[in-house]
């Protein structure tokens, strides 16, 4: 999307200028059109460092875009059309990256795109499941009730996460606790104790050794473990980026112990059922509506298993008989979607299914968490106790030996 800055006139002879967004000079020549205006003059202007840069370091959070989503509906509701929805929506919202891709979006419907093209023009703000459905309600008609699904879409999208992220933070900061804590005690505590071992002579028990070389090792080379330390969890994290290490982790993922995998199957089984449940309600095409399924379940192991489905599908097969097949798919979502395809009410089923693996996913994390809260309290004393009994036992050696 380009900036032009114009000079115009309109219907009764009188200048105007301005700036304006669209895709190319034609484009933004047709919107001042459609604004009554003349372009005289259009000259594109070169983008400057922070229109490069924000979609990289901006975005739009959630909320807004739930926000957005259904003010727009309401307005739709109400009669107004989608340029005059999107003007008032440009000047209401609080968020200025949003309320500069509203004018995008503006612009582009000005111009004789469909709202649909528009979003499909935002890929990072809009996914291919709001464009998806946006699209089907535009072809039905339903844009108001499209755009109301899809806002309530994004609302148990983000509880699930805001659910998964709240239960993390409790283990994550006792982990990172523990782990100052030891680089504290190896670098500042065991150096003191090091002074009264060469003081006292003898050869110093296995364990303290051990613990000793830790904290020589730490003090001599922390310029190259701490930053190796970080290089670990950037190399970690952009190996899970690439295709085989996403697919090795996503499988992973759902064989932790510690029930940990289940919550993660329940977290995606909630989300595919949600997303599918909503597509299917829209009036997408049900071959289109697994593929973005697929896309959009967050793991690659039910994504590959919904491309087995949409295949099946595709050969006259009903959905439930692949589900069935695949292990990945719990028996309860399998029959849950048999029935529904025999009612005709799938939308319906996958709707329970998902309110089911939802309340699932909130009792799952709250057992999880009455075990790992524990468990981290047992890591965190073992470790301090470790290097504590590793300090002392030169001492009571010693003792035993005056004895």
């Amino acid at each position: 999307m380009a900036t032009y800055s114009y000079a115009a006139i309109d219907a009764q002879g009188l200048e105007a200028s301005g700036e304006i967004s669209a895709p190319d000079p034609n484009a933004a020549r047709e919107q001042l059109r459609v604004r009554g205006l003349l372009a005289n003059l259009l000259e594109e202007r070169p983008a400057s460092g922070e229109d490069s840069v924000r979609t990289v370091f901006k975005k739009i959070k959630p909320k807004s875009l739930q926000i957005f989503s259904r003010q727009f509906a309401t307005m739709i509701e109400a009669g107004l059309n989608v340029v005059s929805a999107l003007v008032i929506l440009e000047e209401q919202t609080d968020d200025k990256y949003l309320a500069e891709v509203i004018r995008e979006l503006r612009g582009d419907v000005e111009g004789g795109l469909l709202l649909s093209q528009a979003l499909g023009r935002h890929p990072k703000v809009f996914s291919r499941l709001y464009v998806s459905m946006v699209e089907a309600g535009e072809a039905a008609g339903i844009l108001d009730q499209v755009l109301d699904r899809v806002a309530f879409q994004i609302e148990k999208d983000t509880q699930i996460k805001r659910r998964v992220k709240g239960a993390m933070i409790y283990p994550t900061m006792v982990l990172v606790f523990a782990t100052l804590v030891l680089i504290g005690m190896l670098m500042f505590l065991v150096p003191i104790f090091v002074k009264i071992f060469s003081q006292l002579g003898g050869e110093l028990p296995t364990l303290t050794q051990w613990v000793v070389n830790a904290s020589d090792l730490m003090r001599d080379r922390w310029f190259i473990i701490i930053p190796g330390m970080i290089g670990v969890v950037v190399g970690f994290r952009r190996w899970k980026k690439t295709e085989s290490g996403r697919k090795l982790w996503d499988r992973f993922k759902l064989k932790v112990p510690m029930k940990i995998g289940q919550v993660v199957l329940k977290v995606t089984m909630a989300r595919f059922s949600r997303t599918l449940s909503t597509l299917v309600a829209a009036g997408v095409d049900i071959i289109k509506a697994l593929e973005i399924t697929g896309q959009t379940a967050g793991n690659w192991v039910i994504e590959e298993a919904l491309d087995e489905v949409r295949v099946r599908v595709h050969e006259g097969v009903p959905i439930a008989q692949p589900l069935i097949e695949n292990d990945v798919f719990p028996p309860m979502v399998a029959q849950m979607v048999k029935i529904g395809e025999e009612t005709g009410e799938l939308e319906k089923m996958l709707g329970k299914i998902a309110d089911f693996y939802e309340d699932e996913v909130d009792a799952s994390i709250a057992s999880l968490t009455a075990i790992i809260e524990p468990l981290m309290m047992i890591l965190v004393g073992l470790m301090v106790g470790v290097i504590i009994i590793a300090m002392y036992m030169p001492m009571f050696k010693m003792l035993t030996l005056l004895q």
